[in-house]
């Protein structure tokens, strides 16, 4: 534990202001770990976050970017900086669980690209964070453990599959996550838990010699509290800069309140209504528009059970037992899968992509709601939504995934509450346009000014660390 306090706030500063401190030598990322590892040790039983903290990693990181602060050397852009990394991702000599009990004791014998990227930044891992089983499920539930919740109620879910990754960032137990997305896995975690996520287009970050899933739509990416956070991040995870820059122009916007006549939350409406305006009021042009997105599930849906039956399903006979209700569920509908069905997904997914890619001749931007609904009670998934009866695999969060499919790149920002929980404004570009992406999101969270101080209350220790 450190000796010397720090004001309040540390646990939610940005990147830069931690690595101001550190040169400054106001902050030492030494202590910072130490008040990182505290404040898991005390409140994350109540959260579930982490499913395993990495301590001794975390102190021999912080020591060498103390060291090279120290020494004037040059430091990598997260250097000292307290990260949590999703269970999806292999750290070397690790576990690895991917969020089932089957891999429980699964050592890592080396770190996957996105490890090996955020090690060389400088980043300190302070632990793996809660998945849902091989990231299948828009919830954070497996059999390892109890179901992560929400910093803003610990009731309700933080969603998924990055949910452990999104909740350790809230409640300031991590300053950044790296979490991955194949169907909205950063985004609706992002958009319930009140913090900025961004999915890249495929290929902008890839993780060489990691687990594979949802392969044709997955990407990693960062989950922070501010823009200019995940940022950093994903300059580094990309291995090009991603500074800000002035947006020079009026971007034509495109504007979905409920894309495919979905229904959504009256609180959710209003607070993407909000977001809408607040893009007028920058001086960008939006327009109303309904979105061309049908045919998404018929090309997701098959991609993905046949993924998963080819790298998982040998599981089903032999693990049974050890699988979690909704793994179970997509390996056994793995195998009733029409290899036409399949063949037909294969051959529908150029033409569906290149049909998104067209609205982006006529939108630089486009906006809609990133979940149907604010965050739900542990276990609930509403079958209701606005007085309409909604399935219970996608009813609240289905605005995410047909994005996914379109390979284009997609962020979720806090814009408001609903009934006190956060509503997240997604935002999507063509696919290689994470700059203006991330350009438009940083604008708009200035304008937006979203507050999450009574949060961040909840989950200050009360007394005696660096955290306070």
């Amino acid at each position: 534990m450190a000796e010397r306090p720090v004001g309040g706030d540390l646990p939610w500063r940005s990147v830069a202001e931690l690595l101001a401190g550190y040169r400054s030598k106001e902050l030492s990322p030494v202590e910072v770990t130490d008040g990182f590892l505290a404040r898991i040790e005390e409140l994350d039983p109540q959260l579930h976050s982490f499913v395993r903290v990495t301590a001794e990693m975390a102190h021999e990181q912080a020591r060498e970017a103390e060291q090279a602060y120290a020494e004037g050397r040059q430091v990598g852009p997260l250097a000292g900086v307290p990260i949590s990394v999703k269970d999806a991702f292999h750290i070397s000599g690790v576990v690895t669980t991917l969020g089932s009990r089957v891999y429980r004791d699964q050592v890592a014998k080396q770190d996957s690209g996105v490890v090996r990227r955020l090690r060389g930044a400088g980043g300190v891992f302070l632990g793996k964070t809660n998945t849902a089983e091989f990231g299948q499920s828009a919830t954070t539930d497996n059999l390892l453990g109890p179901d992560t919740g929400n910093p803003w109620d610990p009731t309700r879910t933080p969603g998924g599959s990055s949910g452990g990754a999104a909740a350790s960032v809230a409640a300031g137990l991590a300053t950044v996550a790296v979490g991955s997305d194949g169907g909205g896995s950063i985004r609706i975690p992002a958009a319930f838990t009140g913090l900025y996520g961004l999915k890249p287009s495929p290929g902008v970050v890839p993780d060489e010699k990691g687990f594979r899933a949802m392969t044709d739509f997955v990407s990693a990416g960062p989950l922070a509290s501010r823009v200019a956070d995940a940022r950093v991040m994903l300059s580094a995870l990309a291995g090009r800069d991603f500074d800000r820059r002035s947006v020079a122009r009026a971007l034509r916007v495109g504007y979905c309140p409920a894309p495919e006549g979905r229904p959504v939350d009256p609180g959710v409406a209003a607070a993407v209504e909000h977001a809408s305006q607040a893009l007028s009021s920058l001086g960008h042009v939006v327009t109303l528009t309904d979105l061309p997105l049908r045919g998404w599930d018929e090309i997701f849906g098959p991609l993905v059970l046949d993924d998963e039956h080819r790298e998982r399903g040998h599981l089903l006979e032999r693990f049974a037992d050890e699988l979690t209700r909704y793994e179970r569920s997509s390996l056994r509908a793995a195998l009733k899968l029409d290899p036409a069905d399949v063949q037909r997904a294969h051959d529908a997914l150029p033409e569906y992509r290149r049909r998104i890619d067209q609205l982006f001749d006529h939108y630089d931007v486009l906006l809609t709601p990133t979940t149907a609904v604010p965050a739900f009670p542990l276990g609930q998934r509403p079958s209701q939504i606005n007085g309409q009866d909604v399935d219970a695999l996608w009813g609240a969060f289905p605005f995410a995934v047909p994005f996914n499919t379109a390979g284009v790149a997609a962020a979720s920002l806090p814009c408001g509450l609903a009934d006190g929980l956060p509503v997240g404004a997604q935002l999507v570009a063509r696919a290689g346009r994470e700059q203006i992406l991330l350009d438009i999101s940083e604008d708009l969270e200035e304008a937006v000014g979203f507050d999450r101080t009574e949060m961040m209350q909840r989950w200050l220790l009360a007394q005696g660390s660096v955290a306070r």
